[in-house]
């Protein structure tokens, strides 16, 4: 319990020093004094049609309107240098207080980043989640095997396939899915996440997601299972070949069992690692499998946020993000490393 609770703590201190580096990093290029600039024009805008309304005189007008500026850019700390506000713009994304997008909107018209990240996220975690799941059992089972039969056929169509997988990029599978199952088979959606116009009724509904959701899936299993396996079979070839496995076999154990309990698990540390690291991989999306399946997920938000009219707040919010992610990763790694490793619990 005193392990962790000091994990606790030096994530908490390493987050906050991120935090901070990345502010420093923004303030001092003039990146955050930009993005600030975008939302107080932003805010001008509707202010001055507000003002317009009960304001006739264009002297006035204008005059109302730069009072309004000024305070808006003493509300946000630009009249001060940018080292001033790097307290309170820390103590904001601590407290989840990331802002407002500007350009983008989720789909029940809010601005505020967290809104449209809470909308996005299930959408990827629908499409990314199926895939991890069948990535993890058939690369653990298959990886395994193929550690105990090192040299055998399915090694080798392990490997050719490992290397084939790897190299095909993964737009290239997504838009051959969608010619083939979309096209000239004409048997699934070639994208979005709804029929047009959707389904009534919950089942409906569900089942007409989940038959949009198939290409996208089967995209990202066939380009992740290939290398994932053939790191399975790396970290547990050579727990395959101790002594005590072949003991184990001498005893009559069936071939099961010493899969999962005499290669396994001495190996659970490095595949803890790539499981976990591999989930967190899933939240951010995966951007052009998503971009390119119209799937309206956190990986087609970044895009969105990138392309045409960036969004700049919106792209350091995600970033910000995903670092908070790989830390709390870090942390449920370093907590099943003191379970799984005797040596660690010491």
């Amino acid at each position: 319990m005193r392990k962790v609770l000091l994990k606790v703590i030096s994530y908490v201190i390493a987050f906050v020093f991120l935090l901070l580096s990345l502010q420093i990093v923004f303030g001092a290029t003039g990146f955050s004094d930009k993005i600030l600039e975008s939302v107080v024009n932003e805010q001008l805008r509707g202010t001055r049609q507000v003002l317009a309304q009960t304001i006739r005189d264009p002297d006035e007008l204008e005059k109302a309107v730069e009072a309004a500026k000024e305070d808006l850019d003493s509300l946000y700390g630009l009249d001060k240098p940018w080292y001033t506000r790097l307290p309170q713009s820390t103590l904001r994304v601590i407290t989840f207080d990331l802002g407002e997008a500007r350009t983008l909107r989720s789909f029940s018209g809010s601005n505020a980043v967290s809104d449209i990240v809470l909308e996005r996220l299930p959408n990827t975690l629908i499409m990314m989640l199926p895939s991890f799941f069948l990535v993890a059992v058939f690369g653990l089972s298959i990886g395994v095997w193929a550690a105990t039969h090192v040299g055998g056929r399915i090694d080798r169509l392990l490997s050719f396939f490992a290397v084939s997988s790897n190299a095909i990029p993964a737009w290239w599978i997504s838009m051959l899915a969608i010619v083939v199952f979309g096209v000239v088979l004409n048997i699934l959606p070639t994208g979005g996440m709804y029929s047009a116009p959707p389904p009534v009724g919950d089942i409906s509904r569900f089942l007409d997601l989940a038959k949009h959701a198939i290409l996208p899936i089967m995209s990202l299993t066939l380009v992740s299972i290939g290398p994932y396996m053939y790191a399975i079979r790396a970290m547990t070839i050579r727990t395959a070949q101790q002594p005590f496995v072949a003991y184990a076999r001498a005893r009559g154990f069936s071939e099961s069992r010493i899969r999962w309990r005499y290669i396994l698990l001495p190996a659970a540390p490095p595949i803890s690692t790539s499981l976990v690291l591999g989930l967190v991989g899933s939240f951010s999306g995966a951007i052009l499998t998503e971009t390119i399946f119209n799937w309206q997920g956190m990986g087609r938000l970044y895009y969105d946020a990138l392309s045409g009219t960036p969004d700049e707040g919106l792209v350091v919010a995600l970033t910000v993000i995903y670092a908070l992610m790989f830390m709390v990763s870090r942390f449920v790694l370093d907590v099943l490393y003191i379970r799984l490793d005797p040596r660690v619990r010491r």
